[in-house]
């Protein structure tokens, strides 16, 4: 007789991500362990499940997995996360506002080299390329 629930495959697929996240997930201690058949496959259940979306919409945010972690273990322990969550998401929304502006700066050295490189005369270097030398 079969026991009931999902496979890591099938649990994996209900919630939106790979086998592996679900390893890995179940190995940093967001995911509760599963049951094991006789076996040694594992058992997921619909909490499971959730539990994994729940994740995998964390992550779609940005938030790294110590963080999930934090906000799983506040609400196990009866207080609401979402206080916890606004302040994540601002990190996050500073950290993408670094980003961009790093980003934008490298690209607008990017086209100032770009632009040196055309109005170089020869493409003679003492060593490998003069263009990414005089950057």
């Amino acid at each position: 007789m079969a026991l009931p629930g999902f496979t890591i495959g099938q649990a994996a697929k209900a919630a939106g991500v790979t086998r592996k996240a679900v390893r890995v997930y179940e190995a940093r201690s967001l995911l509760p362990a599963a049951e094991r058949t006789t076996a040694g496959y594992r058992l997921y259940d619909q909490r499971h499940v959730e539990l994994l979306t729940f994740i995998r919409r964390a992550r779609a945010l940005g938030l790294r997995l110590d963080d999930i972690r934090d906000i799983l273990a506040a609400r196990d322990g009866g207080t609401s996360p979402c206080a916890a969550v606004r302040s994540l998401l601002d990190d996050r929304i500073a950290e993408l506002d670094t980003t961009v502006a790093e980003l934008l700066a490298l690209r607008q050295t990017l086209i100032e080299t770009r632009q040196r490189a055309d109005d170089r005369t020869g493409d003679e270097s003492t060593g490998v390329c003069g263009i990414i030398e005089d950057a």
